[in-house]
């Protein structure tokens, strides 16, 4: 690097994307309050309605300890890519594990160090709000999800749908290997 840079590195600051950075700092605290009052009332509306509605779903990670805005639902006994694409024929965007495992078999490596059961570790959905969000969206999830769970969960082999409930131990059936 030049004299400029005292020797660590060649080239000028990127003042643009300094300024950028700014405006976009300006703007988050413009819309904090929002986003830590009815952003968070959206997404625990959401969770209350799905946990009310749905057997066998959890919320995953710390519940006091969090962003505002955003959820991961856990649903055994059914994979979260099927669900994804039942939200989407739906009109519904949401999102399944993260990037660094789409394409894997495997559940994600962050959701196995969180102790989340392997019955539930494939079938957990991220769901995110912003202030441009609303409530009445936060219904129409509340309205489709607990069918969408429905019907996959009949097709699952580790769902009694008769009783609907797992069926007799399925743990036994979920004893993955791994590499």
């Amino acid at each position: 690097g030049g004299h400029q840079e005292r020797g660590r590195r060649a080239g000028t600051e990127n003042t643009a994307s300094i300024v950028g950075l700014g405006v976009a700092c300006e703007l988050a605290l413009q819309h904090m309050e929002f986003e830590n009052t009815q952003v968070k009332a959206m997404r625990d509306r959401l969770e209350r309605g799905i946990i009310e509605q749905v057997p066998h779903s959890f919320i995953t990670g710390d519940l006091n300890n969090r962003l505002p805005n955003t959820t991961d639902i856990a649903f055994e006994y059914i994979e979260g890519e099927a669900i994804l694409m039942l939200l989407n024929k739906a009109g519904i965007a949401a999102s399944s594990g993260s990037a660094c495992t789409s394409g894997s078999l495997e559940p994600s490596h962050v959701m196995r160090a969180m102790d989340i059961p392997y019955t539930a570790a494939h079938g957990t959905i991220r769901f995110s709000f912003s202030r441009y969000n609303s409530m009445s969206e936060v219904d129409e999830v509340l309205k489709v999800m607990p069918d969408i769970v429905a019907a996959l969960r009949k097709l699952s082999p580790y769902w009694d749908s008769i009783n609907n409930a797992p069926v007799a131990d399925p743990e036994q059936a979920f004893q993955p290997t791994y590499a």
